[in-house]
Parts: structure tokens; C-alpha cells; sequence
């Protein structure tokens, strides 16, 4: 089973429908309890979200509510994030966030029936939520393969029900996902890479580089915006940075997301390198007309790097995993995103793009 996407930020519709909410309130705890979540330091988190939530007239605020259901998504607590998740369906039923975020929950633990009906009820809140759309054909897909296992267990001679699932299977290898059911770790859009204890690659603490136009952090996004290709890597080798090369990998990530956020379709595809890796194995052709579709049809995007890590697994071949913000009028999604760039000549171009999604 490949992992579902959890949205991890809220949309514009719940920032107005809490202006009210959180009218007079002490924002300060609300904000402080958004930064420290978003540097991992979640237990801290919480306290601040208790603290705002405790105050007068913010205990029904969503905002908080929803951040408190993230928080408890990442200590591992499921059972109360999905109390979280599901109160907020109760309260706010016009809302497909909570609904999305209860069909991850339920689909890690298993129960694919109940992650099906979370998903139906965001895609009607919101007919026009892709990430929701997605999650409910990888549900779907789960839900066959288990029917075809089931089929084959019943009669090992069906040959119609081998090669279906045959074909989801080839579909999940192809995509770099799994047809195992999620362990859980992974689906709220971390990434996760396995590295051997005895070849730790060099790593280089980078100061958070941002592409241009930056915007205050904004609680909010609804659907996924860049939907790529979740493969583990390589085992990296041990290595040592060779003089100023993090600051060069940096300045590659940092052109690329900026090339991206003035439609400069032709710069933009310009930092892939001739073997990158595409998606799901389409034609190289394919993805890239696909791509500019993306990239010039919005009158605006913004999209950020927030808190690079870059990982050198050789001279020539490096890893820089990220918080990847993308805004446009008509789509807001917050996703750790790892970019595989190769040194051709002087340049970094990236090879491989991988999303824990």
C-alpha cells in the first residue's frame, strides 16, 4: 500500500471561517505552537496548543484543533488524532482537511472501508480536492488487490485475477510505491532514507534558504500540488564536502524553485538532468508537457525551501531534503520533498525528486 497524503496545512476557506473564532484571542500561543511543530519540537507544541485552546472562547477553534490533531498524528498518539479529526468533522463538516487526515489514520491502521467514506465525504465537501482524489485511488487500489489475494487464495488457476493483480502490482513498482499497508511511518510527509550504520553519509546543516517572494507561514492548503515519486535511495557512501559545495547544491535547489515561481518554463526544466527519472516511468516527453502545463497555466505561484538538509553520498551525487511550500491562487500545499542532484560540470541538476506524501 503506498502511503496516503496527509494534509498538513488548512485552506483559505477555514483561515476565513476562524476569523471569527479566533477573534480577540492570544494568537501568539497559536503561532508559537505553529512554529515549534514545524521544527519537530512537538511535545513543546502541544503545551503552547493547550495553553490557546484553554483560553476564553478559542476552545472550538479549528485552527488549533487541527494543529493539535497534526501533532498528535506525528507523536504517533493515532487514537487521538483521529478523536481530534473526527470532532472537527463534527464542527466543521463544510471542511475536507479533517475528513482527508481521518482516511490516512484509518488506512495505517488498516481499516480501508472507513478511510473510503472519510474520502468520500472531503471529496464532496470539495469536489475539486486532488489530494483527497488521489488518496481514494490508492484505497481503491488496495481494496482489489486484497479482493484479488483473496481470489487467488480461493482459486490459484485464475489466470484473470493473476493478472490483475499482476497489473497492480507492475502499477505500484513502477510508481515507487508499495502495495504493503503503510506502517505508518512516511505518510505525513516525511522522508525517510535508510542509511547503514556503518557508511553515515557527510551531512551539511544549511542555513533555510527561501526562493523569492517569501510569504509568512499560512495555515493553510488543500491539495497536492506536485504529486512525484516516493523510491528509496541508494545507501550513500562516506564522503567529506568537497570546499563550498553545499552552498552550490543550495543555490541549484534555490534557482530551481525560483524559475518555478516566475513560470520560466524553459529555466525550470533547464536544472533537470538528460537521465532524471521521471514520476511513474513516463516518456521523458510526456512529463514534460506535462509540466508546463503546470508551471505556466497560474498567474502566480510561490513556492518556497524551507530547512534544507543536504546529504553527500559522493562527490558528485547529492541529497537535500526539504519542506517545500507551494502557493497559487487556486492551490496551497506544505510537503517534504527530496531532491537526487547529479554534478554535470559545473552545474547540479537533479535526478530524481522523491516526496514522503
Amino acid at each position: 500500500m503506498f502511503p496516503l497524503t496527509l494534509t498538513i496545512r488548512i485552506t483559505a476557506l477555514l483561515a476565513a471561517l476562524l476569523f471569527a473564532c479566533a477573534a480577540g484571542a492570544q494568537n501568539d500561543d497559536y503561532q508559537e505552537a505553529q512554529k515549534l511543530f514545524r521544527s519537530g519540537q512537538h511535545a513543546q507544541a502541544l503545551e503552547r496548543v493547550d495553553i490557546f485552546l484553554k483560553a476564553k472562547g478559542n476552545a472550538r477553534d479549528a485552527r488549533a484543533r487541527f494543529l493539535k490533531g497534526l501533532i498528535f498524528t506525528e507523536q504517533n498518539k493515532t487514537a487521538d488524532a483521529i478523536r481530534i479529526f473526527s470532532g472537527l468533522t463534527e464542527d466543521y463538516p463544510e471542511l475536507p482537511e479533517p475528513y482527508n487526515n481521518l482516511a490516512v489514520l484509518y488506512a495505517q491502521q488498516g481499516q480501508y472501508d472507513k478511510a473510503r467514506s472519510s474520502l468520500e465525504l472531503s471529496i464532496r465537501t470539495h469536489p475539486s480536492y486532488a489530494t483527497a482524489h488521489e488518496n481514494l485511488g490508492d484505497i481503491y487500489a488496495k481494496m482489489a488487490s486484497q479482493a484479488y489475494d483473496k481470489a487467488l487464495q480461493l482459486d490459484k488457476a485464475n489466470t484473470g485475477a493473476q493478472t490483475k493483480l499482476g497489473l497492480i502490482k507492475e502499477l505500484f513498482s513502477s510508481s515507487g510505491r508499495s502495495v504493503k499497508p503503510s506502517s505508518g511511518k512516511g505518510d505525513t510527509g516525511k522522508v525517510e532514507t535508510t542509511v547503514a550504520a556503518a557508511t553515515k553519509p557527510a551531512v551539511v546543516a544549511a542555513p533555510v534558504a527561501v526562493a523569492p517572494a517569501p510569504a509568512a507561514i499560512a495555515p493553510a492548503a488543500s491539495t497536492k500540488a506536485d504529486p512525484v515519486t516516493k523510491a528509496a535511495e541508494p545507501s550513500p557512501a562516506k564522503t567529506t564536502p568537497p570546499g563550498n559545495a553545499a552552498a552550490d547544491v543550495l543555490k541549484a535547489v534555490n534557482g530551481w524553485a525560483q524559475a518555478w515561481s516566475s513560470n520560466d518554463v524553459g529555466g525550470y526544466l533547464g536544472y533537470y538532468a538528460n537521465d532524471f527519472k521521471t514520476p511513474r516511468g513516463e516518456p521523458r516527453s510526456d512529463w514534460e508537457a506535462s509540466r508546463k502545463e503546470r508551471i505556466a497555466k497560474p498567474k502566480k505561484i510561490d513556492v518556497k525551501v524551507e530547512v534544507p538538509k543536504v546529504v553527500f553520498n559522493n562527490n558528485n551525487r547529492v541529497s537535500v531534503t526539504f519542506r517545500q511550500n507551494y502557493n497559487s491562487p487556486n492551490l496551497k500545499v506544505s510537503s517534504m520533498k527530496t531532491l537526487v542532484l547529479v554534478k554535470n560540470g559545473h552545474r547540479w541538476l537533479i535526478q530524481q525528486e522523491l516526496v514522503g506524501s
